[in-house]
């Protein structure tokens, strides 16, 4: 009996959009040398980015912060609003975290340092691309430190959606938003991955909350982040 050959796996389609034609050079290199990834465009500034967007309908947009024109604030929320195939990654340096959690809050994916290492540039790229999120542990820590003194010390007293958590959600979103994966979380509390997945969904629904990034904005804000900040 003659055996039946799975369709190919179509590629993750990416957009590049940064200033700085170096760093798309090097995102670049690094991306075409992979199995299942293709760099479909590259972007110079938001604008641009916003309309090739609109025409290639990338998986992935690979987002800078800081450019001329249109930067890349502006540019995730409208390609969030009107490009709903598209999930954006914003690349950040520790001097712009404040402009990434601004992005994150537009609606981006996920975020991440520019000196990211190839291995975990793609691990974002196909967790976003698969509807997951993507965030930098150290770049968690980091806005923990930025956020820490400006934001409240506990839940806001009434706050329905926080009360709505079950204590060990609560905890687990406290380590979401520290940065800490599943398979971390599920280490840390001695229970299976596949539990803390289930939590997770039930958490994003309860809060009504898109994907994992905005439940760590979710906590920052509502001052459930706790102590679980990644070493």
């Amino acid at each position: 009996m003659a055996t039946i050959a799975a369709p190919p796996t179509r590629p993750i389609r990416v957009l590049l959009v940064d200033d700085q034609a170096l760093v798309r050079m090097g995102f670049r290199m690094v991306l075409d040398a992979q199995d299942g990834v293709e760099v479909v465009g590259e972007a110079a500034d938001g604008g641009t980015g916003i309309d090739m967007s609109r025409t290639l309908a990338p998986d992935v947009v690979l987002m800078d912060v800081r450019m001329p024109d249109t930067d890349g604030i502006a540019a995730t929320r409208l390609i969030v609003q009107e490009c709903p195939q598209s999930r954006v990654i914003v690349l950040t340096t520790f001097d712009l975290d404040e402009y990434a959690f601004a992005a994150l809050r537009a609606g981006a994916s996920g975020f991440l340092l520019k000196d990211v290492g190839p291995a975990e540039l793609l691990t974002a790229i196909r967790a976003v691309a698969g509807g997951d999120a993507a965030i930098s542990s150290r770049v968690s820590r980091r806005m923990l430190d930025l956020f820490s003194q400006r934001l409240p010390s506990g839940p806001p007293s009434g706050d329905g959606a926080v009360a709505a958590l079950t204590p060990r959600e609560a905890e687990i979103l406290s380590a979401i938003a520290g940065g800490l994966t599943n398979t971390e979380i599920g280490e840390q509390m001695f229970v299976a991955e596949s539990t803390v997945k289930s939590h997770v969904g039930r958490i994003l629904m309860k809060l009504r909350l898109r994907d994992r990034v905005h439940a760590v904005i979710f906590a920052y804000e509502h001052g459930l982040t706790g102590h679980h900040r990644p070493n």
